[in-house]
């Protein structure tokens, strides 16, 4: 299974606003910067996030974005559902408009696709841990990752 660059781009704007807080908005170009992403693509993901109610925004000289809710109340499966639509494992499963998907050969003259327990696994595996994986839980990896320096205190 694999994400498109909206998927990734969008999570990490998501945990570049979570590592932010919410204390004051950050620029869209803040943000590409901080992440090394193209500003221009990001126009295109942000509004699909806002639409999905997991970011919000202000205009202006010191307008940006912020988290809408607390990162521990934002699930990954919100995030790339805004994004990707419901996660389909193989070409053959159709979104319904309940962003679930479907096996397309559900309706095939009686014949039961043979590999269709296989692939509601995976898509059921993916979700699980869509479902599991808060923002919290990013922001909190990102900064073991990539610890910020401790600014030495002045004497």
């Amino acid at each position: 299974m694999i994400f498109s660059a909206a998927a990734e781009y969008g999570v990490r704007v998501m945990v570049e606003l979570g590592q932010h807080g919410g204390d004051r908005p950050l620029s869209l170009k803040a943000i590409a910067e901080a992440e090394g992403l193209p500003l221009s693509y990001l126009e295109h993901i942000v509004p699909k996030l806002k639409g999905a109610g997991l970011i919000r925004s202000s205009r202006g000289a010191h307008g940006g974005y912020w988290l809408a809710r607390p990162a521990d109340e934002i699930t990954m499966d919100e995030v790339v559902l805004a994004l990707e639509g419901a996660v389909a494992p193989m070409e053959c499963f159709v979104n319904l408009p309940t962003e679930r998907v479907s096996c397309s050969h559900a309706g095939d003259q009686g014949h039961s696709c043979s590999t269709k327990l296989l692939w509601m696994r995976v898509q059921g595996g993916i979700v699980k841990a869509l479902q599991a994986t808060t923002l919290a839980d990013l922001v909190e990896f990102a900064a073991r990752e990539h610890p910020i320096p401790a600014v030495p205190a002045r004497v």
